[in-house]
């Protein structure tokens, strides 16, 4: 059944009970009440007609003053009416009240939480909120879009505490859109009062960046990506410059993507996820990054350390201060080893400067005594044991690197890349091009040595 909005399905006895000596108001789960609820407005409208007929009624203190006129979203409770229970505090929908004592104080105030926008399963996404503790979030008491009485201030006889300063409302399910909305901030509020407040809140699809489940994520190869929560700034360094950080990602080297589904998956769990000294709660963390498109964003002082090179160029950091921060235009590839390189186990690799027929070089070729290796986005030679591996990933700060000498940056860059091994591969070497590109992919295929001979 849907929520009552016409007082013509209150029934006294059946939906809505009032105890004339106790004076109080039930609402109970029978004929047209379900757990869709009862709008306060028609209450109050109900309220109004049964004491204009019951002659019973007529004799006590009406029980509820409208505060907000036509709204009919804001009420005190006066007159000793009270509701009779939880129960019917769960029923109310579309409006908050004050429960008054004889002086017009608030002895309790209780606002609605009523969300704006749609969720993707209202049978089964559930929405919970935060009062001044992240560490014990509430759930929404039905699942769906949320319309909510939520108790937020009771005297020393109440309940005696006071959360008009602070309420967040969160909705993380799993390969769907987080939603979060910070009441106070977002609607620039000193202190909340007993009225409804509309709140945007809605998820989405996430299925096109989250493609594994939970049971997945929690699994290798995301095993060691994880976060730490620093109290003080870390400095890192971003191309040339050296930016301020308070949350670290670890990377390990994982897609963005990856990076991407393991942090969320992180931000729905109920447990501590800082694997620093701290403790942070990850179902009432702040969120740490987002897409748009293929480039990822981060939130303020949150750095990712440890990304693949292919992707250094679709990540904007937002530092501590508030700058975007975006590392130089890195070129990056890959090299590929064949069988006998990967299965020989002193097999190396090396990638040297060829002659640029547009001068740009410095006598520092390939095939010379003064040959120079190129270096990588770290200023670290691009050399090393192939060590089994099939392939093995790069960068080159295509922007900015004058190995060859000033002016030669920025543009296109031979190589040649050497690998040899000593038992199974021959000495091979490749020759290409760095281009302005993610995709400079070099293939190493050596001939199976057959004459290498070392006796004991």
């Amino acid at each position: 059944m849907a929520k009552i909005i016409d007082p013509d399905l209150l029934n006294q006895g059946v939906e809505i009970v009032f105890d004339r000596i106790n004076r109080t108001i039930q609402l109970l789960f029978a004929g047209n009440l379900s757990d869709n609820g009862v709008d306060i407005q028609t209450i109050y409208s109900f309220c109004k007609e049964e004491w204009k007929s019951d002659p019973d009624l007529i004799s006590k203190p009406f029980p509820m003053k409208p505060i907000d006129g036509p709204s009919g979203t804001q009420f005190d409770m006066i007159g000793d009416w009270d509701w009779k229970d939880v129960t019917t505090t769960g029923l109310i929908r579309g409006g908050g009240w004050a429960l008054k004592d004889s002086g017009g104080n608030s002895r309790e105030e209780w606002m609605n939480a009523t969300s704006l926008g749609s969720f993707i399963d209202s049978s089964n996404d559930q929405a919970y909120y935060t009062q001044g503790d992240l560490n014990s979030p509430i759930d929404i008491a039905l699942n769906g879009e949320v319309n909510q009485a939520i108790k937020i201030y009771g005297d020393s006889s109440h309940g005696n505490f006071d959360y008009r300063g602070d309420f967040i409302i969160f909705l993380r399910e799993e390969a769907k859109v987080f939603g979060l909305y910070d009441l106070i901030v977002e609607q620039n509020i000193s202190a909340l009062t007993y009225k409804k407040y509309a709140l945007p809140l809605s998820n989405d699809s996430d299925a096109i960046k989250i493609t594994h489940t939970d049971a997945e994520v929690a699994l290798a190869p995301y095993n060691n990506i994880d976060i730490t929560y620093f109290a003080s700034v870390e400095s890192k360094m971003i191309g040339a410059g050296s930016y301020d950080f308070k949350y670290i990602i670890e990377g390990d080297n994982k897609t963005l993507e990856q990076i991407y589904e393991k942090v969320q998956y992180l931000l729905r769990q109920t447990v501590d996820i800082d694997e620093g000294v701290g403790s942070v709660r990850g179902d009432t963390a702040d969120e740490l990054i987002y897409f748009v498109g293929d480039t990822l964003y981060t939130k303020q002082s949150v750095f990712i350390e440890n990304i693949l090179p292919e992707d250094s160029n679709r990540i904007i950091f937002l530092d501590d201060s508030g700058v975007e921060r975006q590392y130089p235009y890195a070129s990056s590839g890959k090299m590929s080893f064949n069988l006998a390189l990967q299965g020989d186990g002193d097999a190396i690799y090396r990638m040297f400067f060829t002659n640029d027929d547009a001068g740009n070089d410095a006598g520092n070729d390939f095939g010379t005594d003064n040959a120079i290796l190129v270096n990588d986005n770290d200023e670290l030679p691009i050399s090393g044991n192939v060590s089994g591996n099939s392939e093995i990933s790069f960068d080159y700060d295509y922007d900015a690197n004058v190995q060859r000498g000033a002016g030669s940056e920025g543009t296109d860059v031979p190589v040649t890349l050497v690998a040899i091994g000593l038992s199974a591969a021959q000495y091979v070497t490749v020759t290409g091009t760095l281009q302005r590109t993610k995709s400079n992919n070099f293939s190493f295929v050596s001939n199976g040595e057959l004459t290498y001979q070392n006796p004991i």
